[in-house]
């Protein structure tokens, strides 16, 4: 049964519902792997998938069959006024926005991704940096202090967040091709392996650095749980 929470967000949403079916029409079908990264701007383990995860993506040619998608969202909360409050803060509400506005300016994920990254690294001086090494200050600030952001948060973001099936657990949660991925450090493999198009699979899906020994270490994953009262538990075992 869906959230209370989710109800809110639909019933605000509706008169965005044409733009929205509008705009999964133009974009058409495609082969490529989905890959979804539901986050939030000041979790520590979503700052490091972003800068050192998913920067594989475009570091090499696993772009060519993946269709990234960074939802801006994460472990926030809406109320039944529609006020958005953020795991880590109003600071993390802003960056969620900022960046759900560098989105909607650059809907490439090859120019967007780079921005984000950007702000992911230095979220205490990035405005000084990011603007002036990607640019977008104008069309990006005009979108945060207008409406928009929060229509992007609430009807986009919140709204697939609330809406995800299973629930998302923590924060960095991924799915490929709708489907959670549990596992982080071998999400470059499970791409490749969920890739069922007719192109020739990127070079990267044939690295060595992708095959796994059984003697090999599992990293133990580390994130920000959707209910804090886990996050608090998980930091006093550790």
């Amino acid at each position: 049964m869906a959230s209370s929470s989710s109800y809110r967000v639909l019933f605000f949403c509706l008169a965005w519902l044409l733009f929205t079916f509008s705009y999964n029409f133009m974009s058409g079908a495609s082969d490529k792997v989905k890959l979804n990264l539901y986050y939030e701007s000041l979790c520590p383990y979503c700052q490091r998938f972003i800068a050192d995860g998913l920067v594989k993506i475009f570091d090499s040619d696993l772009h060519k069959i993946t269709d990234l998608k960074l939802i801006p969202f994460g472990n926030a909360h809406v109320s039944d006024n529609l006020t958005v409050t953020c795991q880590h803060g109003e600071e993390e509400c802003k960056l969620n926005a900022i960046e759900a506005c560098a989105i909607r300016t650059w809907p490439d994920p090859n120019v967007h991704y780079w921005f984000i990254r950007c702000i992911e690294n230095d979220t205490t001086n990035w405005e000084s940096s990011c603007f002036a090494q990607y640019g977008g200050e104008e069309a990006i600030k005009d979108c945060y202090s207008s409406d928009l952001s929060k229509t992007l948060i609430l009807c986009g973001y919140a709204n697939q967040t609330l809406n995800l099936r299973p629930k998302h657990m923590y924060g960095p949660w991924v799915t490929v091709n709708s489907k959670p991925l549990y596992e982080l450090d071998d999400f470059v493999a499970r791409v490749c392996k969920a890739y069922k198009g007719k192109a020739s699979l990127p070079k990267i899906c044939h690295s060595s650095a992708l095959s796994k020994s059984p003697e090999s270490k599992v990293v133990k994953l580390q994130v920000s749980y959707a209910d804090e009262a886990f996050n608090y538990q998980a930091k006093d075992l550790n």
